[in-house]
């Protein structure tokens, strides 16, 4: 079995959740949270390395909550995603949310030399994807021509990732023929209205429910650090004295499509996707791993 990480993005301040740690929140009967079963789904896939990427003031509490569980199944690490982790010449201003998901990846940088995948805390994304990823990941390729890097992601269907409790936010993604990916649209608002899924406020406009969107879960080489490195240095040139502007990894990697320097392959996905991204959600979670658990897809105390 060849090595590859799960890095797992759980750094979020969660201001859409009310408060609280949304990361955290109990959704299974053994008090299992999200990230439980995407660690388990991974290792059943083949994943044998998890990159927690979280905050220093979370630290003992996650440990609590998930990773001393963990760590009895697969090797566990942690890195810290802080405002403050940026080269010492950006430290222009005094920042209270953290800089986007590219630089939460970043941050993982010293902890991840092998092909890994990355996925936000808080989805739910069903056992095929990790399955697709981690064959993918670790299957022998030819090089790209170009030295054009290699990258992978798990496409879900549009109308598989809404939420009942309000508007979400999604890639909308753009294949070709060959299932490779040529363009990431990050759409926001998006909500179903009268039988629609709707997208945008003051100018609305209509999305085809069948839409493949990214769900922030992608498939890299270890070499994606070093572009990584170089993107955010990039964005922070432009955006090191903004309080609010964040390096977002569909907004880099499609700029990466554009210029040629990367091809990206969607994997398929046609499991439904559930998160907690509003309080009224979690409910609604924990009655789908439920059913899941009642059809056979979990046991009913996860780790036991």
């Amino acid at each position: 079995m060849k090595d590859c990480t799960l890095v797992i993005m759980a750094a979020g301040i969660g201001s859409r959740y009310g408060g609280g740690i949304k990361q955290l929140e109990p959704v299974g009967p053994d008090n299992e949270i999200i990230m439980d079963y995407s660690v388990y789904d991974a290792i059943a896939a083949g994943f044998n390395k998890i990159v927690f990427i979280i905050r220093h003031d979370i630290e003992q509490e996650f440990i609590d909550r998930i990773g001393g569980r963990i760590s009895k199944h697969i090797n566990v690490q942690y890195v810290f995603q802080e405002t403050t982790d940026i080269p010492e010449e950006h430290k222009k201003i005094v920042r209270k949310k953290p800089w986007g998901t590219c630089h939460a990846v970043l941050c993982a940088r010293d902890a991840v030399k092998e092909p890994f995948a990355v996925i936000n805390a808080d989805d739910y994304y069903g056992k095929q994807a990790f399955v697709e990823l981690y064959n993918y990941l670790t299957s022998e390729r030819e090089p790209l021509e170009g030295g054009k890097m290699d990258l992978c992601m798990a496409g879900f269907i549009l109308k598989n990732t809404l939420s009942e409790n309000g508007a979400v936010t999604r890639g909308v993604c753009s294949v070709d023929d060959s299932s490779k990916l040529v363009s990431i649209t990050e759409t926001y608002n998006i909500r179903r209205e009268d039988g629609k899924v709707l997208c945008g406020k003051q100018e609305t406009s209509e999305l085809d429910e069948n839409s493949r969107v990214s769900m922030n879960m992608w498939g890299c080489p270890p070499e994606f650090m070093d572009k990584l490195e170089e993107e955010f240095e990039r964005f922070l040139c432009q955006n090191d004295e903004s309080e609010t502007a964040e390096s977002l990894l569909p907004i880099m990697i499609d700029g990466l499509l554009k210029n040629g320097e990367a091809e990206c392959t969607l994997l398929e996905s046609h499991d439904r996707w559930f998160g907690v991204t509003y309080k009224e959600d979690r409910q609604a979670v924990a009655d789908s791993i439920g059913e899941l658990i009642k059809n056979g897809a979990y046991p009913e105390k996860l780790w036991k």
